[in-house]
């Protein structure tokens, strides 16, 4: 009886060294955005103009710039700047992500067919457009609802089109700017190379 007591408990020692072992020679677990935090973004699938159903989390990675769009604004030809700013830092991980939104004075009242076919005509956009959504009010959509709940700076109400959030690559966002910021401002910019290079 004392014998087999001694194997049992020298059983459970050698699967406690090997268990041992493998905690702690096993690979390291890659980073992952937590998504429990308020801040994370990506969680959501919109439709693209074209009708494709587009999950955010595919763009987890990358540096990322959210904007609310329109067509009849005065701040309408930001749109060209925002496809220089894409063009000048796509193949270093950022993207723009366009919604067109109708919710200031009616100044984007195109269906999504037009408003794909005015930023193609009109500024060459190759920068991801989703389909129009609301960005305040009642029918806000749930991606503008989490933006617009967090605090400021980094958050708050859109004040008009054109605000910009941005996304760092983990999904979480870091800064808000006002919408007659313009792409190529400086201090936007500067956040964004920051980001790129693997500074929050």
């Amino acid at each position: 009886m004392r014998t087999r007591t001694i194997r049992r408990h020298a059983s459970f020692a050698v699967v406690a060294l090997l268990g041992a072992f493998a905690a702690t020679h096993a690979p390291a677990a890659s980073p992952q955005a937590d998504t429990d935090d308020p801040t994370y973004v990506l969680d959501f699938t919109i439709p693209r103009l074209d009708g494709s159903e587009q999950s955010l989390r595919d763009y987890e990675g990358k540096v990322i710039l959210i904007v609310n769009t329109a067509s009849k604004c005065g701040l309408t030809p930001q749109y060209a700047g925002l496809q220089k700013l894409y063009e000048r830092y796509k193949d270093q991980g950022f993207v723009v992500l366009g919604f067109p939104a109708n919710n200031f004075r009616n100044q984007e009242p195109g269906t999504n067919k037009e408003i794909s076919e005015f930023c193609t005509k009109t500024y060459g956009i190759t920068f991801p457009m989703f389909t129009k959504i609301s960005v305040k009010g009642k029918d806000i959509h749930p991606l503008y609802q989490r933006l617009t709940s967090l605090p400021e700076p980094i958050g708050g109400p859109v004040l008009w089109n054109f605000q910009k959030y941005l996304v760092d690559r983990t999904g979480h966002v870091v800064a808000r700017f006002h919408p007659t910021v313009k792409p190529d401002d400086p201090a936007l910019i500067a956040h964004i190379e920051a980001l790129l290079k693997g500074a929050n």
